[in-house]
């Protein structure tokens, strides 16, 4: 007996169908004696739904109007499951991440969790009742609701789970755990049954959609016990924690992620400070930077190329663009038809050579890497979006990760 966490994402709760399956699984939790606390996303396909709403009305709506737009997904999601499981005779209260005492920054669209108030959350515990929480979202110093960005639910889960002191966190989704690489792409991709905080996050940042990265390191600082599992089948999962007991794999798993594009200056002057520039600038438009290469050019010059996310390329162009003067490149090129393609695995610290096996899959396959970064546990390289699928297939079988 014990308290436990549990997320359910927007398929699992698309329809009614899957509402009362939902419904079932959390009641089968609470008869074995557990205090659970459920968080929702929003159903199906609500969240883009609502967005285009928006834009029917206004292209470049304010970011607190569109928290607030956007956050009516889940109070549908919450209240349709609280009544789902008062209808097989539950007592059930649902609330929104204000009434959780969800506490963030202010930054609207992209907030981040300042802490959490649990007092209501436990005193609805100590009354019984099962309580379903809407994930995703929370309200700022201003009072003004605010969501969490890409991923928002499974970090909502974490957090409580870590507030709350929870037994364990168990994230329900479309897939029954963490696999080797995608299944959809390769066949005979093996599930894990455990992994390592590190290598998850890795996996999760590198384009593994199971968890959310900001999740995975909220689960690792707090010490939270992650179990992901099928919201559709009944199934052994993936549990993540600190330490592996299994001996640990060379590489744990191989992603591929197609929301990645590179931004090349060409020509800048070979001075110092240069790369502080640029970086800085970006930084200060909060675009995120991933793989850097600088390279020597001609003439007392230099080519700086690295990668952002898809998303943010437009304004990253922009802000190079507008600062042109500063920067002063001969030249800015851009390329959004490109992939990033990843192995992870702790055991590759006290390997050498898994660059190089991972290099030959690639050679025998005949594609071409366009940038490289590696650190202990990941090494990641930049191919063209065509090759992607193929390069996951070639490494998985180069490293033999099906068995």
């Amino acid at each position: 007996m014990g308290l436990v966490v549990q997320k359910f994402g927007g398929s699992s709760v698309a329809n009614a169908e899957r509402v009362f399956n939902v419904a079932r699984t959390i009641t089968e939790t609470y008869k074995e004696g557990n205090e659970v606390v459920v968080v929702v996303s929003a159903q199906g396909d609500t969240t883009d739904e609502l967005i285009e709403k928006a834009m029917e009305i206004n292209k470049k709506p304010s970011k607190r109007e569109m928290d607030m737009l956007l956050s009516s997904g889940e109070q549908i999601s919450i209240s349709l499951l609280a009544m789902a499981i008062e209808a097989l005779g539950f007592p059930v209260i649902s609330l929104t991440g204000w009434q959780a005492g969800m506490k963030t920054n202010s930054n609207y669209s992209i907030a981040r969790l300042k802490k959490i108030d649990t007092e209501r959350v436990r005193s609805e515990l100590d009354k019984n009742n099962i309580v379903i929480v809407a994930g995703f979202q929370g309200i700022n110093k201003y009072d003004d609701i605010t969501t969490l960005g890409r991923g928002g639910s499974d970090t909502s889960a974490v957090a409580l789970a870590a507030a709350l002191h929870a037994d364990v966190c168990q994230i329900y989704t479309d897939v029954d755990g963490v696999y080797t690489a995608d299944p959809r792409i390769v066949k005979d991709a093996k599930k894990l049954d455990e992994i390592s905080y590190d290598e998850m996050l890795e996996l999760a940042s590198l384009g593994a959609n199971v968890l959310n990265n900001r999740s995975v390191e909220m689960a690792k600082k707090y010490n939270v016990k992650l179990m992901v599992l099928s919201s559709l089948h009944k199934a052994a999962g993936t549990i993540v924690k600190e330490v592996n007991d299994v001996e640990k794999m060379l590489v744990r798993g191989v992603t591929r992620d197609n929301d990645t594009a590179r931004i090349s200056l060409l020509e800048v002057e070979d001075t110092p400070g240069k790369a502080f520039s640029v970086f800085s600038l970006l930084a200060k438009h909060n675009i995120n930077v991933d793989l850097i290469i600088q390279s020597i050019g001609r003439n007392n010059t230099k080519d700086i190329s690295f990668t952002v996310a898809s998303s943010n390329l437009d304004e990253a162009l922009s802000v190079l663009n507008e600062n042109k003067s500063v920067i002063a490149p001969k030249d800015i090129q851009w390329n959004d038809d490109v992939s990033k393609v990843s192995i992870v695995g702790a055991g590759m610290v006290t390997n050498p050579g898994v660059a190089a096996k991972m290099f030959e899959a690639l050679y025998k396959s005949n594609i071409n890497i366009h940038m490289i970064a590696t650190s202990e546990i990941k090494v990641s390289v930049l191919i063209d979006r065509k090759d992607a699928e193929r390069a996951v297939v070639a490494i998985h079988d180069e490293f033999d990760m099906a068995n």
